[in-house]
């Protein structure tokens, strides 16, 4: 095997394990209330730890990921998420349980950014979208390791020894990560500097000329709305809603669920592809796909609770299918950016994305709980949500429409972003 696919073999599993302990805590709920003594709130609380801290971390990584090196970032990040999967697994109150956790966003942050910069300097353009694609496709398999396959796990050893397996694994995971990885190819020339110099002084002005874009606002906001509602759906809403507004069984729920995953899955190559090799844009996929999540979630608000199941299943596979489409967002906005300066591009849009999930999370619980105090889980409540959430799609999805296309031969030859 070349060393190029055993890196992405090896970062394909990091990220996998991201979206692993992002999700892990929906099905050790009950244990965490009861052995923790939490609360809901507290719940919550120690839920949205992973995704603000992961968030935050985005921050100094779009600045240091393209001037210290996807392998060693990566490399330290990770170990710190280990140390966050110990301290959780051994805590017994809110305080070591938000430590832990908050460790784990730190210790993850890396992985998908610090993937995509090495698929920059490894692979070529032409492939990049496919990859992405793939990418995503392998995180959403560590959502659905993190429902089934967790609870037999924590049924066989426990929870907390179930999370000390997992650590395990991810040490020698990144043990041969930090073996085998490679910024660039041996030999190979360094990525040509189009940027600022380097150095702390010029890594923030990278970042400045980043902030000046418009297309990173406008990616940034369409990818806070597309994750932040998807996110929030998939770990926590989607079972409320389908079980109590909708009148599903639990079994059902889960199935359910899964196929939203599964239409993720397939959705990620295939967008890819369509983008670099049918369509050759991107812009106008993401739109699209925008576009039909709109009628998705209008669709979704007008079910009555006598809707069959068949129906269900084809909204959620949906979904998930069309919602996979936001992930060439990474790849527009890195086409944007010089290529020593893509991990900064990348990271920048994926701040938004993770801090997406935490706010829809809140917001939604205490919007339906304002608007309906006596049934906020009902189907009234999830109505509003639905066409709530509808509305900030339509929204993105013509902002969307300003952005610049990035695929050479589609709009002319791109020009240096800088002088735009």
């Amino acid at each position: 095997m070349s060393r190029r696919w055993a890196i992405f073999l090896i970062t394909s599993a990091n990220f996998f394990l991201s979206q692993f302990y992002r999700a892990s805590n929906a099905v050790i709920a009950g244990d965490l209330l009861r052995d923790l003594g939490l609360d809901t709130r507290g719940l919550g609380t120690i839920s949205a730890a992973f995704f603000y801290a992961f968030a935050l971390t985005q921050i100094p990584i779009s600045i240091f990921l393209d001037r210290v090196g996807a392998r060693r970032v990566m490399t330290g990040l990770s170990l710190l998420g280990i140390a966050g999967a110990l301290i959780f697994s051994q805590s017994h109150s809110i305080g070591p349980g938000l430590m832990g956790r908050a460790l784990l966003g730190i210790g993850m942050a890396c992985n998908l950014m610090g993937t995509l910069k090495l698929l920059t300097v490894w692979f070529g353009p032409s492939t990049f979208a496919t990859l992405t694609g793939i990418i995503f496709s392998i995180g959403t398999v560590g959502n659905m390791a993190a429902t089934t396959p967790l609870v037999f796990l924590v049924n066989g050893v426990g929870w907390r020894n179930a999370f000390l397996v997992i650590a395990g694994v991810n040490l020698i995971l990144v043990v041969i990560m930090y073996a085998v990885v490679r910024d660039r190819p041996q030999g190979g020339p360094p990525v040509p500097s189009q940027g600022p110099p380097p150095g702390v002084g010029g890594a923030f002005s990278g970042l400045a000329l980043l902030l000046r874009k418009k297309e990173y606002w406008i990616i940034s906001v369409a990818s806070l709305v597309s994750y932040g509602v998807f996110g929030a759906f998939q770990t926590l809403w989607a079972g409320p809603y389908l079980m109590e507004a909708m009148g599903q069984g639990v079994m059902n729920a889960g199935h359910l669920i899964l196929l939203m995953n599964v239409g993720s899955i397939s959705g990620g190559p295939v967008w890819g592809v369509l983008s670099d090799r049918v369509f050759k844009t991107r812009k106008w996929v993401i739109s699209g796909g925008l576009l039909i999540l709109v009628i998705i979630l209008l669709l979704l608000a007008d079910l009555s609770r006598e809707t069959g199941f068949l129906i269900l299943a084809l909204l959620f596979f949906s979904f998930g299918f069309f919602r996979s489409s936001g992930l060439l967002m990474y790849v527009q906005i890195k086409e944007s950016m010089p290529l020593d300066m893509a991990g900064t591009a990348m990271t920048g849009i994926n701040f938004f994305t993770m801090i997406g999930p935490a706010l829809f999370l809140q917001g939604l619980g205490i919007f339906m709980q304002s608007l309906y105090p006596l049934s906020s889980r009902g189907g009234q409540a999830f109505t509003a949500s639905f066409l709530v959430c509808a509305l900030c799609f339509l929204m993105v999805a013509l902002f969307y429409l300003f952005t610049r296309e990035t695929v050479k031969g589609r709009t002319g030859e791109r020009g240096d972003p800088r002088l735009e």
